[in-house]
């Protein structure tokens, strides 16, 4: 009788990477069988370049694997799955950013995002389950085109009420929710 193999887990971060008191970067504290992408040291604003680092470091886990990705980690990972064909057991997107719309100042603009390739955004349903978790007051995002974008990709979408961005500066460190929407794509 063969053994079932538990997911790794993938945590792929947004364009600010690891920030210590970050729910991911606590989640993967917590979880034995969780890794981070590793932080670029250029190219930080490169979708290219972030798409390969996701790519390199699915690379090195063998066996399935959930995606776990806050803000632009969920762009990255949509990106990737146009691109490639390993196969994902399942991702948690959470609070993704409306990209093609001006984000608050300390973000890129969308003049800078063009730039770097982040245009246009992938409305091709994933080719794995997912669950998009929105936040209604999310200052990167309105919560219809998040609607919009769980519907293009065919993810369920969560409904979070208000809780900005998900982020420390929206008084989120731990997000235990985020352990029960991974153990339902298990």
């Amino acid at each position: 009788m063969k053994q079932k193999t538990s997911p790794s887990i993938l945590i792929v971060p947004g364009l600010r990477d690891h920030v210590p008191e970050h729910w991911q970067t606590l989640l993967q504290a917590t979880l034995p069988n969780a890794v981070s992408v590793a932080p670029l040291e250029r190219d930080k604003l490169s979708r290219a370049a972030r798409v390969a680092a996701l790519d390199a470091a699915l690379a090195a886990i063998h066996g399935p694997v959930i995606l776990v990705a806050h803000s632009a980690g969920v762009m990255i990972t949509v990106h990737w799955a146009r691109w490639h064909e390993r196969e994902i057991h399942g991702a948690l997107l959470a609070t993704p950013p409306d990209l093609e719309r001006p984000m608050p100042a300390g973000y890129p603009t969308v003049d800078v995002l063009r730039q770097n390739d982040w245009f246009p955004c992938p409305h091709q349903p994933l080719p794995f389950p997912s669950i998009v978790a929105a936040s209604r007051n999310d200052p990167l995002a309105q919560f219809d085109r998040v609607v919009a974008m769980a519907n293009d990709w065919g993810s369920r979408l969560v409904d979070l009420g208000e809780v900005g961005h998900l982020n420390p500066a929206a008084g989120f460190g731990e997000w235990p929710m985020a352990e029960t929407l991974i153990r339902e794509l298990l």
